[in-house]
């Protein structure tokens, strides 16, 4: 029978993908935002390609209840992240992707407006990096890394596609931080909100 109340419907779902999810070797709040990416795609796969690197959740948990910077590689991540559990976190949020900065950076240096707008944001300082689309993004996080340009806390790096995403994360789980990532070229900005939504709920209330 069809229910109307989204949190009953919500509820429902995760006792369902529950079912599915027993026989894992995620620890439990490893296994709340595997459920999480679930949930949002709707693709059990997920048990088997989500990893996770240098206690990355309980570094976004720390990030998140004593307030962070927040940048994400596209406006679809940046709508898909709870607003008002950010505000409970004191954290804020920024998507650079149509800043004029930007799009002129990108005609300068031949490159992605994506690769372009994390040169922009790195000037800022960001603790949390949330990349679901942009494999460029990824690699220039980690090229500025590796120059000590840049030292972020977290790196939450699922983009979704056939060219340079896998590479991508492959390249991010072999840096020296924190992160969460999937394995292959499944992702996408909805599952990257979803990650933060996951940890956001861990540290303060919905």
């Amino acid at each position: 029978m069809y229910k109307g109340d989204p949190l009953d419907i919500e509820r429902r779902s995760m006792e369902i993908i529950d079912e599915h999810v027993k026989d894992t070797s995620f620890n439990e709040k490893e296994l709340l935002v595997v459920k999480r990416m679930i949930h949002t795609t709707g693709d059990f796969n997920y048990k088997d390609i989500a990893a996770f690197k240098g206690n990355a959740i309980e570094m976004g948990i720390e990030l998140f209840k004593r307030g962070c910077s927040i940048f994400t590689d596209t406006r679809m991540a940046y709508s898909g992240i709870n607003k008002k559990a950010l505000e409970k976190a004191g954290c804020t949020i920024n998507c650079l992707i149509d800043d004029e900065r930007v799009l002129k950076k990108s005609k300068e240096l031949n490159t992605t407006r994506s690769s372009a707008a994390i040169d922009i944001a790195s000037e800022d300082g960001i603790d949390i990096y949330v990349i679901g689309n942009a494999p460029t993004a990824l690699f220039r996080i980690g090229e500025l890394m590796e120059e000590g340009k840049i030292k972020p806390a977290l790196v939450i790096g699922v983009p979704v596609g056939f060219v340079g995403a896998a590479e991508s994360k492959e390249y991010l789980r072999g840096l020296n931080v924190p992160s969460i990532s999937t394995v292959g070229n499944k992702g996408g900005s909805n599952v990257a909100a979803s990650v933060v939504n996951a940890i956001l709920y861990m540290a303060v209330e919905r």
